[in-house]
């Protein structure tokens, strides 16, 4: 069985409610069961700042997955909830990607774990730290030393 970490994230069309119903639908995914989420965090935008401030969360699921089985089911729940991929940093309904599969290191064309920008976030580094501050990023570090090294982005608990 795996410890299997998710972000969530949304900006449009309602995003604590996205959030809500992606959470569900996740815990539908045969083969996972939700353990952890983190509370709600509200965030600034990152690149294309023009767009209204997103809504994040972490969730801990564990289960037996394949990393590409997992991939193409949140991408299937993003595309469910309205999601267009067309630009990077663009506003979204949903954006759900895998951050952590317990120390595995993942890189493929389609799939790269752990996820290659967590570290630079902080609407993602908070909510693991509520969650589990024990944590450690494969070939990165202790979540708890990224917390630190990371500037002020604007990440505020809601």
């Amino acid at each position: 069985m795996s410890d299997i970490y998710i972000a969530l994230g949304s900006n449009l069309e309602k995003p604590r409610q996205q959030i809500h119903n992606a959470v569900k639908l996740i815990g539908k995914i045969e083969g996972l069961n939700i353990s952890l989420i983190s509370s709600l965090y509200q965030t600034k935008p990152i690149g294309k700042t023009n767009q209204p401030d997103f809504i994040n969360a972490v969730l801990k699921v564990e289960g037996i997955i394949s990393p590409e089985k997992l991939h193409t089911a949140l991408q299937d729940i993003e595309t469910q909830a309205g999601r267009i991929r067309i630009e990077l940093n663009e506003p979204r309904t949903l954006d759900l990607d895998i951050l952590l599969i317990d120390n595995l290191i993942i890189k493929t064309k389609e799939l790269t774990i752990p996820h290659p920008r967590m570290h630079l976030r902080q609407f993602v580094i908070i909510p693991l730290l509520e969650i589990n501050h024990g944590l450690c990023v494969p070939g990165i570090g202790p979540i708890k030393d990224i917390s630190k090294s990371l500037s002020d982005q604007g990440v505020i608990k809601v």
